[in-house]
């Protein structure tokens, strides 16, 4: 395929009066869009999707020139990305995200009063602000598991888009926005905005009542901190990083180094480093064939980034890591000078292998233990696996924790009891990249890795955030939503007076 197409020009930043109205307007579309059946929001969410399978051939020469992602890691994303589209309308179909409860009224209820007549229903928030990401510009984008996920919860979409990609992401949401409206949805329900400025202001708009973030530390705790200094504080979801630990066992690295070694080096090198899930740091005895591995293996050849202030972030990071004394290099390449798919000259970082000691991690844990998104990773070598623990202890919080063991090692259920509070999902002899979109997908984790640990942004979990509760108590049937009705045709699995029904 030819990336090299004439480029349109670049999109003018919204200007903050627009974004008022469209903020009032995602507002208009969001009370009716709330209020629309599931089964024709779930037609218009596999819409979406139809419509984006067919737009492939055009999306894609944008998408490669503007990211530098190759055409067949691109197709696989786009194809990721309309199949969770299908899955939440699927999830739309069968109800139960919405967690129906009914508790009949009765009069001999055991606390000693009448139990009145209770029925409880997850309902949509109103607006939502996604603030798009820059390595998945397909399913962290401008359709990306955000947007799905809220227009599947029954909100309206303000997207603010990355500067990464700003073309792909116009294009993009005009072939979702042409969608919606073929499949009658309400004008104003998905909306881009383009701006750093434009972005903050809609947060701060008293419509918006939710924001939902994936990108860096620094600058989703500024959105997270402006989100909650409104005068009504609303939720924000962001994903912010993660170093996704390794911890391995010396009887794993004594029996399988060699091939934990290659394992580890296909998964901190896909996408030349740049998943959130990326192992960054993996724990292994001294002496071990793993190491002895790492540092004689032939890394793959270096790859451009996304863009120059990824690359330049990268090797700052990278170098300041190496430099430390405490650091040496276990295995490295030299980078290259790449033309990339924009005509751009750039600097492809190769694959790099520090190595350094629990001791020295413990004892300047900020400096050692930081991300460096990029095709770096650090080893920490142990003495004895008691220290595995005192790391597990010490680290801050992840999206992933891996641990790789055999089944009769003594000190796994200590370990692993010990990374249950700090990741949202473990790993056994298993590698944290390719986040797979499920049912019981958690892609979240306790502060830093996320803002909201209780929540994650991939799978059909993730409309749970775009949610709220409401009880009604005492009313008529026929004034409850459908769901809550005693005799509902389109009635979801529920919780009727203590038991399930199916």
């Amino acid at each position: 395929m030819n990336a090299t197409t004439e480029a349109p020009p670049l999109p003018p930043d919204t200007q903050l009066p627009a974004v008022d109205r469209l903020v009032a307007e995602a507002s208009a579309a969001a009370k009716t869009w709330a209020g629309t059946p599931r089964a024709d929001r779930a037609q218009a969410l596999s819409g979406v999707a139809a419509a984006l399978d067919g737009a492939v051939e055009e999306l894609l020469p944008i998408a490669m020139t503007e990211t530098r992602l190759a055409e067949g890691r691109l197709r696989g994303e786009l194809r990721r990305t309309t199949f969770q589209l299908r899955l939440f309308a699927e999830a739309l179909r069968d109800g139960s995200y919405l967690e129906v409860r009914i508790d009949h009224a009765d009069p001999d209820w055991p606390m000693g009063a009448p139990r009145p007549d209770l029925r409880r229903i997850l309902v949509p928030l109103g607006p939502v602000v996604v603030f798009a990401a820059s390595n998945f510009p397909f399913a962290f984008s401008v359709a990306g598991g955000d947007v799905a996920s809220a227009l599947a919860a029954g909100c309206s979409v303000l997207l603010k888009v990355h500067p990464g990609h700003p073309r792909l992401s116009a294009a993009t949401g005009e072939v979702v926005t042409e969608a919606l409206v073929d499949a009658g949805a309400p004008a104003g329900l998905f909306t881009l905005l383009y701006g750093e400025e434009a972005g903050r202001a809609a947060l701060r708009a008293p419509r918006v009542k939710a924001g939902a973030f994936t990108g860096s530390v620094r600058g989703g705790r500024a959105l997270f901190d402006l989100a909650s200094s409104r005068p009504e504080p609303i939720p924000f979801f962001g994903e912010l990083g993660s170093l996704n630990p390794v911890f391995v066992t010396r009887s794993a690295a004594t029996a399988r180094g060699g091939a934990v070694a290659e394992e580890f080096i296909a998964s901190f090198t896909l996408g030349a480093g740049q998943f959130c899930t990326k192992p960054g740091v993996l724990l292994a005895p001294v002496g071990s064939p793993l190491t002895d591995t790492l540092a004689g293996s032939a890394l793959p050849e270096p790859a451009p980034l996304l863009n120059e202030r990824i690359t330049d972030g990268h090797r700052q990071v990278r170098d300041r890591l190496a430099g430390h004394p405490a650091v040496t290099v276990l295995a490295a390449g030299s980078d290259e000078s790449v033309t990339a798919a924009d005509g751009v000259g750039s600097a492809a970082p190769a694959p790099t292998v520090l190595r350094t000691t629990v001791t020295a991690l413990l004892q300047d844990l900020d400096e050692l233990f930081s991300e460096c998104f990029g095709p770096t990773v650090l080893v920490v070598e142990y003495d004895d696996e008691a220290e595995l623990l005192a790391v597990a202890d010490a680290i801050d919080g992840q999206l992933t924790a891996t641990v790789v063991a055999e089944t009769d090692d003594a000190i796994v259920p200590e370990l692993v009891a010990r990374l249950v509070p700090k990741a949202g999902r473990l790993l056994w002899n298993q590698w944290p990249t390719g986040v797979s979109v499920t049912e019981a997908q958690q892609h979240g984790g306790p502060y830093p890795a996320t803002t909201a640990s209780a929540t994650t942004s991939v799978g059909t979990a993730a409309i749970s955030r775009f949610l709220r509760p409401v009880a009604f108590q005492g009313f008529p049937e026929q004034w409850l939503p459908d769901e809550l009705r005693d005799a509902s045709p389109t009635a979801p699995p529920r919780r009727v007076d203590g038991h399930w029904q199916l």
